[in-house]
């Protein structure tokens, strides 16, 4: 099979979805996107933005990027100071590294204790 250049490719995509009634033009280069969900949000990263009309709607499409994906930034999880302190006495290690062990098991205390056990083995 024949390879086509991007460069005809996009052409031959844009006129065929002309001949749809759709209408693709590139806005740019997006440094940050931003995807927020219900329970969670998708960081998208130095992506291309196209923009496709169909009458009065409009659709983005994000092409490319480095993705990451996460909790909302609102509801990221905390450490109590109780539960901080009872990691780092169980685990023999500061209240800093508790606390960022805790935000890594996401709360879970017996994750969090194994998780400094292991490390300072």
């Amino acid at each position: 099979m024949k390879r086509v250049p991007p460069r005809q490719l996009r052409r031959l995509q844009a006129k065929m979805l002309s001949n749809l009634g759709l209408d693709v033009k590139e806005i740019g280069r997006a440094g940050r996107v931003v995807i927020e969900l219900d329970d969670r949000e998708i960081v998208i990263e130095n992506a291309n933005v196209f923009e496709m009309k169909l009458e009065n709607e409009s659709i983005f499409q994000i092409v490319g990027g480095e993705v990451s994906e996460g909790l909302k930034r609102e509801e990221r999880y905390e450490p109590s100071s109780e539960d901080v302190m009872l990691v780092a006495a169980q685990a023999g290690v500061s209240d800093e590294e508790a606390r960022n062990a805790l935000i890594e098991a996401n709360g879970d205390l017996a994750k969090a204790i194994l998780l400094l056990k292991s490390r300072r083995s």
